[in-house]
C-alpha cells in the first residue's frame, strides 16, 4: 500500500509534537546521508581532475609556505 504525500502530512501532523519532531528529524537525516553521497562523489571527481591537471602540467602549485607568507603579509597590510 503507498501512502500519498498529503496522507503521510496528515498522520504526521497527528503525531504528538515531541514524537513530530523526532520523525522530522529523522527524515531529514536520511536527506543528509545522500545528500553527503553525491557531495563526496563531486568532490572526489573534482579532486581527480585537478590531481591531473597538476601531473599533466597544465597547472603549477605553489609550495605552501610561500601561501602562508603572501596570508601573513596580507594580513599585516590589512592591520596596519
Amino acid at each position: 500500500m503507498s501512502v500519498t504525500e498529503s496522507e503521510a502530512y496528515e498522520a504526521g501532523m497527528s503525531l504528538p509534537p515531541s514524537v513530530r519532531k523526532d520523525v522530522a528529524i529523522r527524515l531529514l537525516e536520511s536527506l543528509e546521508v545522500a545528500d553527503r553521497e553525491s557531495v563526496d562523489e563531486a568532490w572526489s571527481a573534482e579532486i581527480s581532475s585537478r590531481v591531473d591537471d597538476i601531473r599533466s602540467g597544465k597547472v603549477n602549485s605553489i609550495p605552501g609556505e610561500q601561501v602562508f607568507a603572501d596570508i601573513a603579509t596580507r594580513r599585516a597590510a590589512r592591520n596596519a
